[in-house]
């Protein structure tokens, strides 16, 4: 595992022009809107980062608004992997479950969703 495991977060709301202003609010900063990577998996998903620097400490995220994405406690952390396909099939084989298989994100690598023994979701993400 790598020293900084957390690669990306986020945060899942069902309405996102409420929980985008009640973010800038409370953190007084400004969420810029992402372009859904992968429309074809993932149609009408809405994103909204908020601010992050590759120079600072400290991992980027955003809030999401994704149909059958349950929001209320439901905060997804992504860690960094070389392959996400690798980590998925472990986790299946250590009493987990795969939620969605590796599948691309454009330009921004690829993901795989898996549930832990607790029933909690995790994301995976890789450039390859």
């Amino acid at each position: 595992m790598k020293s900084n495991p957390v690669g990306w977060f986020e945060i899942y709301v069902q309405d996102m022009p409420r929980a985008k202003a009640f973010y800038e609010a409370v953190f007084q900063g400004t969420l810029s809107e992402l372009m859904n990577p992968a429309t074809d998996e993932l149609p009408g998903m809405e994103m909204w980062a908020f601010p992050s620097s590759m120079e600072s400490y400290g991992a980027p995220g955003a809030l999401v608004r994704m149909t059958g994405c349950p929001s209320g406690g439901s905060t997804l952390v992504y860690f960094s992997c070389e392959d996400c396909a690798i980590e998925a099939a472990r986790a299946a084989s250590h009493g987990g479950k795969v939620f969605k298989q590796k599948m691309a994100i454009g330009e921004y690598g690829f993901i795989a969703l898996v549930e832990d023994t607790e029933g909690n979701m995790i994301g995976l993400h890789s450039m390859k």
